[in-house]
Parts: structure tokens; C-alpha cells; sequence
């Protein structure tokens, strides 16, 4: 059994806090837009490498599109964790302690 002091020291670990300046809602728009913008950045990159090669006769030519159209850079978007809470109240701590002097 845990005591009220070890459970309000998981919780300022364990918890997370967004600290991104947005409102905290907004990630549940946010982050499916940004994955759905990296996708349709490499999709654009892939359809154009396809649209160059539109004129190609050969079978090595068309090994070589489809070498460059696989290869193209995969989406590089990845979610950043939120700050921990402990981090967050000890910032916000800082902040008032140097409000208060001014």
C-alpha cells in the first residue's frame, strides 16, 4: 500500500502536461493533421517522380523510376511527449517566486 505522499510523487512524475502554448485540446486535431500532412507530402514527392517518367521506353529506365519512387524519404513527423507535471508546477513556482520580487 502507498502512502498520500509516494502516490503524489508518481503522479508528479507519471502525469503529463501539454506545454506547447496551444490549448490543450487542440492535439486531438493537431496530430492527425500533422501525420496526414507528412503522408500526403510523400505522396505528392512519389506522384511527381510518376509523372516524370511518363515517357520512358525502357525496362531499365522504368527499374530506375521505381527504385527512386521507393526510396523516396519517408514521412519524418513523430509526436514530442508532453512536459511531466512535477516539471510544469516547478516552472510555474519559478515564475511566481519572480513576479513576487519585482
Amino acid at each position: 500500500m502507498k502512502t498520500p505522499q509516494q502516490k503524489k510523487r508518481l503522479s508528479y512524475a507519471k502525469d503529463r502536461r501539454n506545454s506547447f502554448g496551444e490549448n490543450s485540446k487542440a492535439s486531438r486535431k493537431g496530430v492527425p493533421l500533422a501525420k496526414a500532412r507528412a503522408n500526403r507530402s510523400e505522396r505528392h514527392a512519389q506522384d511527381h517522380l510518376l509523372a516524370q517518367s511518363r515517357g520512358v521506353q525502357t525496362h531499365e529506365e522504368l527499374a530506375a523510376v521505381e527504385v527512386q519512387v521507393r526510396s523516396t524519404k519517408p514521412r519524418q513527423w513523430r509526436k514530442s511527449a508532453d512536459v511531466s507535471l512535477g516539471e510544469v508546477l516547478a516552472r510555474r513556482r519559478q515564475r511566481q517566486a519572480e513576479s513576487d520580487r519585482s
